[in-house]
């Protein structure tokens, strides 16, 4: 079968491999739909360790093509829908409401639950193997396409969570620093929580034009203005909670003090080398103030329950497919998507 795997940094594209099979648990699944997330691009270029040879890629929806022993419930030429992370679902992690950590049988894992794509064979290919495929196979309703199915398996799924972790209740105040894909689900995730305000900052003005379309209350350019401060006069002292989608240390400090007292930052970035937190930003530890992180909730039950705001037509993730291409053009994909060019904000990739 077809498969991008990666050889190194800046290495990497589609390669003939072997077809997986299905050992106990597990299924094979047909990918029918796949796409490119912000950590592909950190693995590709060598900012995220992985072994040379993995099959990358870990956002997917599909048929399943062959079922393993131990597996009820589902049957060949079903369409899925496999969550980014894949938990076992019986491990002390998965079984204390923490799959994201899971432990694969023990106990927990720091980001143990993502395997797709990072210590396991991905979904940037013709077939994938689902591990622990009872806990991860999620039936897609019927009436759903592909493309409206397919961002729930990690941006939606990682934005939304940021307003949950965030625990904004209804007629708080929101704001979201970047509108990127994860930003842009976390502005849309803070609607479905309750908000009766979202602010979404960013610096790319065709990022900002797409956080109005998707209904963003207010948009603040950080090129052309000081966000803390105009936070602040829009909501008389802060807001609520700030959720933090692109994991640098300005927009990390810009978040925290864009807050209220007593406020809440909602982590969802993923950072390297050294963050900092200055003490006047958070009243010197005094300031009641909270910062919760999380990754990408996955499993069957997670992924049933957005496809079922899907269903009722609660959101539409479709407009964020911005470009479309096939499997084959796969680096051609990935350069406009790193790039950002032509105004791209997903890509759909279909084998």
């Amino acid at each position: 079968m077809r498969a991008t795997v990666f050889r190194g940094a800046g290495k990497f594209g589609l390669e003939e491999v072997e077809k997986p099979h299905a050992g106990a648990g597990d299924a094979i699944v047909r990918v029918t739909l796949t796409t490119i997330c912000g950590t592909d691009l950190h693995i590709v270029r060598g900012e995220y360790p992985v072994k040379p040879g993995l099959t990358i890629g870990h956002e997917m929806v599909g048929v399943i093509d062959e079922l393993g022993p131990g597996l009820e419930g589902y049957r060949v030429g079903e369409r899925v829908l496999v969550g980014a992370i894949t938990p076992c679902g019986q491990c002390n992690a998965c079984l204390s409401g923490h799959l994201s950590q899971c432990g694969h049988g023990a106990g927990y894992e720091a980001m143990g639950g993502w395997r797709l794509g990072n210590t396991l064979p991905g979904a940037q290919a013709d077939f994938v193997r689902i591990p622990s495929a009872q806990a991860n196979l999620a039936p897609v309703p019927e009436g759903l396409t592909d493309e409206q199915v397919l961002l729930l398996a990690d941006i939606a799924s990682t934005g939304f969570s940021g307003a949950e972790s965030g625990g904004v209740r209804i007629g708080d105040t929101v704001v979201v620093f970047a509108q990127g894909p994860i930003g842009l689900c976390a502005s849309i995730g803070a609607r479905l929580m309750g908000a009766a305000r979202v602010i979404g900052v960013d610096g790319d003005e065709a990022r900002l034009a797409f956080a109005r379309k998707m209904g963003v209350d207010v948009v603040l350019d950080h090129r052309s203005q000081d966000v803390v401060a105009e936070v602040k006069r829009l909501t008389g002292g802060g807001a609520d909670v700030a959720i933090e989608a692109l994991g640098t240390q300005e927009t990390f400090e810009n978040a925290l003090r864009s807050l209220r007292p007593g406020g809440t930052l909602s982590s969802l970035g993923v950072y390297s080398g050294k963050l900092q937190l200055p003490y006047d930003a958070f009243a010197a530890g005094l300031g009641d103030h909270r910062v919760v992180t999380t990754l990408c909730p996955g499993g069957k039950e997670r992924m049933r329950r957005l496809m079922a705001i899907i269903q009722s037509g609660r959101v539409d993730l479709t407009p964020l497919l911005t470009h479309r291409f096939a499997l084959k053009d796969i680096r051609e994909a990935y350069a406009l998507f790193g790039e950002r060019r032509d105004g791209v904000i997903k890509v759909a990739i279909r084998p």
